[in-house]
């Protein structure tokens, strides 16, 4: 079994000008507001507050960079990035946010891990983000949170649309905190990225 042998909170940025150098491999945990973020890492490190959970959407406002030592392989960086999509806040504040995650994404990041309620489709940021991520040949792993939101029997059928959607060759992974679902196939996704050469 993978797991997390320490993980620890290692620094936060709300601008460029303080992102932390580079020194280790960078697992970006991208999404809309409320999709699951913080609850994804917390339970791949089998923490219950590594990363802030909220029930208000949009009040990760903030980059936070986790150190992560698994069991197996060597010593990641995961990054939890704000959410997008979130209407109930201003302009203002929209375009920061933006201006933000758009700077940490022209970094050479070394995967991302783009998460979707089960309970929605692709839309257009997602689809935006796809495109960009594919032309800087950065890997990603699209995972379905929330997946205990579904029966059994419409799990599978909601993966594969995703899939489809995504024009993907491997299959969204189901992600749910409540059953543990998805935990020990994302940890081997993660460990067997192969980095393409940009």
């Amino acid at each position: 079994m993978i797991r997390a042998n320490c993980a620890t909170f290692f620094t936060a940025a709300t601008d460029k000008q303080h992102f932390p150098k580079q020194t280790l491999p960078e697992i970006a945990f991208i999404g809309r507001s409320n999709v699951g973020k913080s609850t994804l890492i917390n339970a791949l490190t089998n923490t219950n507050n590594l990363a802030r959970t909220s029930r208000t959407p949009g009040r990760t406002r903030q980059i936070n960079w986790f150190h992560i030592t698994p069991n197996r392989g060597s010593m990641l960086a995961f990054v939890d990035l704000p959410g997008f999509g979130y209407a109930k806040i201003s302009k203002q504040e929209r375009s920061t946010w933006q201006t933000l995650v758009q700077n940490y994404l022209e970094r050479d990041i070394y995967a991302t891990l783009l998460l979707i309620d089960v309970r929605r489709h692709i839309e257009i940021e997602e689809s935006d983000l796809l495109s960009w991520l594919s032309e800087r040949n950065i890997p990603i792993i699209p995972v379905i949170t929330k997946a205990d939101k579904l029966s059994k029997s419409k799990q599978k059928p909601a993966s594969m649309a995703l899939q489809h959607q995504l024009n993907m060759k491997q299959a969204p992974v189901l992600f749910s905190s409540l059953s543990k679902e998805g935990i020990q196939t994302l940890w081997h996704r993660i460990l067997s990225i192969s980095k393409p050469n940009k």
